[in-house]
């Protein structure tokens, strides 16, 4: 089994990761800032966004799909709500096509998300890309805290999914 894990950092995904997998598959890390070293878990330090890093996790996948993608990156924020937000999901959007592209026909990807500008049209982009997905809310969540996950099983699509920007800016 193989897991890859976006915005790893400080590595509570990946621990959790391991643990689950038994050392019956490998954990995949990629972030800005260092991981936490962690036996069973390979990790890059760098920029999702930028080719260093897609060439690495190439390199790792060789040829060979992945069960799980998880998503916990964030951009740094800059205050401007209306902006962050946005950047926020242009990274949600660059993990599901790496999704899309990468996963096992019976795969999974699960992408921390907040509700708000950009979350239904994110949401519309899930639901074409995979055959069901939920909304997951962490018991460790706030309940006041727009911070949900969205969970998607059975991707069937193999080729990314086209941004349409006219979805992403539709207001909840």
């Amino acid at each position: 089994m193989t897991i890859v894990d976006l915005g790893a950092a400080p590595g509570s995904w990946c621990q959790v990761a391991v643990q689950k997998l038994k050392k019956q598959g490998r954990v995949l890390a990629i972030d800005l800032l260092p991981v936490a070293a962690l036996p069973g878990v390979d990790s890059f330090e760098g920029d999702f966004t930028e080719p260093e890093a897609l060439h690495w996790l190439e390199e790792k996948l060789k040829s060979g799909q992945v069960d799980l993608v998880l998503s916990d990156m964030a951009p740094n924020m800059s205050g401007v709500m209306l902006s962050d937000q946005a950047r926020h999901y242009e990274l949600c959007e660059l993990a599901l096509e790496f999704a899309v592209d990468w996963l096992k026909p019976n795969g999974a990807f699960l992408v921390k998300v907040f509700q708000g500008v950009g979350f239904e049209g994110f949401r519309a982009q899930m639901r074409l890309a995979f055959g069901q997905v939920v909304i997951r809310k962490p018991d460790s969540s706030r309940d006041r805290s727009n911070e949900v996950y969205l969970l998607g099983r059975n991707p069937h699509k193999r080729e990314p999914v086209a941004v349409d920007a006219s979805v992403t800016s539709s207001q909840d």
